[in-house]
């Protein structure tokens, strides 16, 4: 019964990771945190075995997702590049500081941050696209983002989110990039590559800092419940193809108000959980 829970949860977040290019993260740690909830673990735990194991299945989910949204065209490198180092290694040393953090503490603060997103996305400052859209190669940066320094800086913060909120990065990097004139589509595509580097340097802290503490619960590395990784990872691998599919499908206005209304639901409930 339980692998049939993690499958489904599998399916959802693979195609949330591919229809929004937030890995799955959204979906998968709430859901999770409701199942090991029920499974009866250790409380004080609950919300970092939802994070690591999110963020490791997100390495499955965002090579799936990547690999879609590169045959649309909508991966900008050169982005990728420069973000990915500070993604890697800010999701590593976020770990850590997850680990310091009691679950009561992270499921408000991950409460208050996918809102703050979500507000961010319906009403933050709609800067022009023309130099993303108008851009003939796919390796070409649009001229309104930030400097590579600025670049690589912005990637580290994400990165620390990252680990701490297990959502992939892609709740920051696209609304990161859609601030400085990126379309939807390349935004989410470039977010869902970004998502591959996160998702292995945060499993691999989520692993060490979780071993660390020695935690009692069966079946898991660290913070990585091992069963709630493989069956979910199945099911999003196919999945993600699926809603890299519709993304394409959808006007960029539309999905973007997609992705506000999914984070304003997570958030909320985070909240509801941690203030009860």
């Amino acid at each position: 019964m339980e692998l049939i829970i993690f499958l489904i949860i599998g399916a959802l977040a693979g195609f949330a990771a591919g229809l929004f290019g937030v890995g799955g993260g959204t979906i998968i740690v709430p859901l999770l945190f409701i199942v090991f909830t029920q499974m009866g673990f250790d409380p004080d735990t609950i919300m970092h075995l939802a994070l690591g194991t999110s963020l490791a299945t997100i390495i499955v989910t965002s090579i799936s997702s990547l690999m879609a949204h590169n045959k649309k065209g909508s991966v900008m490198w050169p982005v990728f590049k420069n973000l990915a180092p500070g993604m890697a290694i800010g999701c590593f040393l976020g770990a850590g500081l997850a680990g310091q953090i009691s679950g009561l503490h992270l499921q408000i603060i991950v409460g208050i941050f996918l809102l703050w997103v979500a507000y961010k996305m319906f009403f933050g400052d709609k800067k022009p696209a023309t130099n993303a859209t108008n851009a003939t190669s796919l390796n070409t940066t649009p001229a309104l983002l930030p400097s590579t320094p600025k670049q690589m800086v912005a990637g580290g913060v994400i990165g620390i989110a990252s680990a701490i909120f297990g959502i992939g990065g892609g709740s920051l990097t696209v609304p990161y990039l859609t601030r400085y004139g990126v379309v939807m589509q390349k935004a989410v595509g470039t977010s869902a590559a970004c998502g591959l580097p996160i998702a292995i340097a945060g499993a691999l802290g989520f692993m060490f800092f979780g071993m660390q503490k020695q935690i009692d619960v069966p079946n898991t590395i660290g913070f990585i419940h091992i069963y709630a990784f493989l069956g979910i990872s199945v099911m999003s691998f196919f999945t993600a193809k699926l809603g890299a599919k519709v993304a394409h499908i959808l006007s960029p206005a539309r999905l973007k108000r997609c992705f506000a209304i999914l984070l304003t639901v997570v958030g909320c409930y985070f909240l509801y959980k941690g203030l009860k």
